[in-house]
This record gives C-alpha cells, structure tokens and sequence, in this order.
C-alpha cells in the first residue's frame, strides 16, 4: 500500500476518533446537566412540602379568630391539596398561582383581627412562610437557569442532529402565569 492510502486512513481514523470523542463529551455534559435540573427540580418539591406542612397550622391559627371565614380556609386547603399532587412544572406553576391567591386571601382575612396579628404563634408562622416563599424563588431562579442551559445546549448545531436521538429532550420551564403575583412573598406590615 502507498504513502497515500495510509495518509487517508489516518485521516479517516482521526475523523472517526475526533467525532466520538465530541458525542462523549457531549453526552457526558449532557446528562450532567440532566442531572442538575432534576436535582434543581427536586429542591423545588422540598420548598413546596415544607410550605403545605405549614398551611394547616396557618389555617388553625386563623380559624381560631375568623371562624366564619370558611370558603377562604376552602380554598387554601384546596390550593394546597393541588400543590401537593403537581408533579410537572406546568401543575406546580397552575398550583402555584393558586396557592397565592389563595394565601393573599388568608392575609387579607388576617388584617381584620388586630389580636391575630400580635399572636406570636401567627408571627412565627407568617415568618416561615415568607422564608419559605424566597427559598422557592430561589429554587425557581436555579432550576430555569438549569433547564435554559440543557435546552439550549440540546438546540444547538451539532447537538441537535442527536441529542433527542440519545433520549435528551427539552425541560419545561417553572414560571407563574402571573408573574406580579409571586413577585413579592406574601407579606403583611403590622
């Protein structure tokens, strides 16, 4: 065999080796940022637990002065009961307008009753749920940030000719349908 033949299955060889070499390393970026996201996902369900763990004893507490407030306590026990079973980012954002509204109208509820607001049981309980409120914005703020990576890094040429290929398809993102709404945890100035 001559010089060149050889030349052209070095060529063809380096080819090969090059390309393989980008898909695994693609691959492996790819899943690592799968991975991310699902774990960025998953400190998501953690804040919105611990913020339904605290809705019933927000409810009780109120009840205990607003007794006749019934379809407010509905709402939020439904609200509630709808965070808990989203499982996608479209249900939690869905619940998740829900459960301001819902939680805006507890508030408003509390306003009226000048003795609640001095409980300090109701204090304690409206500062952990503003705590909890910025965790789930920041977790929010990771886990888009996570999710426009992947699917950006899936959209792009050559990425895209086999990402899906491989079983990588795009995330959604976690947003409010009204982003004035979550703007602000909820909030009440005594």
């Amino acid at each position: 065999m001559g010089t060149a033949v050889w030349i052209s299955i070095a060529v063809v060889v380096l080819l090969i080796v090059l390309l393989a070499l980008y898909l695994w390393v693609t691959y492996n970026s790819l899943v690592t940022l799968r991975v991310r996201v699902d774990e960025a996902w998953s400190d998501i369900t953690v804040q919105l637990r611990r913020r339904a763990d605290l809705i019933p004893n927000l409810i009780e507490t109120v009840r205990g002065y607003a007794t006749h407030e019934k379809t407010v306590f509905e709402s939020v026990t439904s609200a509630r009961a709808e965070s808990l079973s989203a499982s996608t980012p479209a249900e939690a954002t869905a619940a998740e307008n829900h459960m301001q509204q819902a939680l805006k109208s507890v508030f408003a509820v509390a306003e009226a009753y000048p003795q609640l607001q001095a409980s300090p049981n109701f204090l304690q309980l409206q500062g952990d749920l503003v705590d909890t409120e910025d965790k789930i914005q920041a977790s929010r703020r990771f886990y888009n940030g996570g999710v426009r990576e992947f699917n950006t890094k899936i959209q792009v040429f050559p990425n895209t000719v086999f990402a899906r290929r491989l079983g990588f398809d795009g995330r959604e993102f976690f947003e409010a349908a009204d982003i004035a709404a979550i703007a602000q945890p909820p909030r009440i100035q005594f």
